[in-house]
């Protein structure tokens, strides 16, 4: 039984690593990446050993598998709790919201604005770049100035210049 709940845990540790590992490759950060590959790999061999080692029970391999699946679960949550990278959020309302942009911009985010022609009148379009854990708060900001606002977010692969890596410059 000791074996069983071994494979479990190491599951949870591997496949949590597995996950952060490959969002450290996308985002190309390969020095973690390769560091976390190392101990990823340390554990996977020792896990595997333990299920093909004895008798390879049945409930050994499927323990295996199970916790493979909750360890995607628990990898996606810590992920999400250390929320790496940026994102851009493009808002759209149908005024220029003057206290909504101060706002933004009082509490850090760098604002830019267009004006676009719609069907019955301008509309206007918020473009805001901010690391993903401010991505919340940010929304949340918009919502409660403008709550039939059109708010579209997304990763963006690749950036230079503007405001907020001149701020970041700063502070370090």
């Amino acid at each position: 039984m000791k074996e069983i709940i071994l494979i479990l845990l190491l599951q949870l540790a591997y496949v949590p690593l597995l996950t952060l590992r490959t969002i450290f490759l996308v985002k190309n950060v390969t020095v973690l990446a390769s560091i976390i590959g190392i101990f990823e790999m340390l554990i996977y061999v020792f896990g595997l050993s333990l299920v093909f080692s004895g008798d390879q029970s049945f409930l050994a391999m499927i323990v295996y598998a199970v916790g493979f699946g909750l360890g995607i679960v628990l990898g996606t949550k810590i992920e999400q709790k250390l929320a790496i990278g940026y994102i851009n959020v493009t808002v759209n309302t149908q005024v220029k919201n003057k206290d909504l942009i101060d706002t933004l911009r009082n509490n850090g985010f760098g604002v830019t604005l267009y004006v676009g022609e719609g069907r019955d009148s301008n509309r206007y379009r918020m473009e805001i770049l901010t690391k993903r854990n401010r991505e919340g708060e940010l929304i949340a900001t918009v919502e409660k100035f403008e709550p039939k606002a059109f708010i579209i977010s997304y990763e963006p692969r690749r950036f230079k210049g503007g405001f907020l890596l001149d701020r970041m410059k700063k502070h370090n």
